[in-house]
């Protein structure tokens, strides 16, 4: 599996749209509305190369989408920090190592 973030810029009053139109999809893990450069971020799993080209082609369809920035997780070790510690998100803490 391929872990990837996918940093979205979509056209201006479109965010509900976009997320209503992706928060389905079978690859994405997360997505979250943004303040900032970008609007959308979405966490996605793919099962290689292949499969990540095709949610592109999902994405390509998209017509308020106006770039897509794709980072492609490197490997590294997590450890699950204490089970009460949260982010800003509300999810729990993982530590890099």
């Amino acid at each position: 599996m391929i872990e990837v973030f996918v940093l979205l810029i979509v056209k201006p009053r479109s965010e509900d749209l976009v997320y209503e139109k992706l928060k389905n999809a079978p690859q994405v893990k997360e997505i979250y509305r943004v303040f900032g450069e970008y609007d959308i971020i979405l966490h996605i799993e793919v099962g290689g190369i292949k499969e990540l080209d095709d949610f592109h082609d999902v994405l390509r369809k998209i017509k308020e989408i106006r770039t897509a920035e794709t980072l492609i997780c490197s490997s590294y070790k997590v450890v699950v920090a204490d089970e009460n510690e949260r982010d800003l998100c509300g999810k729990r803490k993982l530590l890099r190592i």
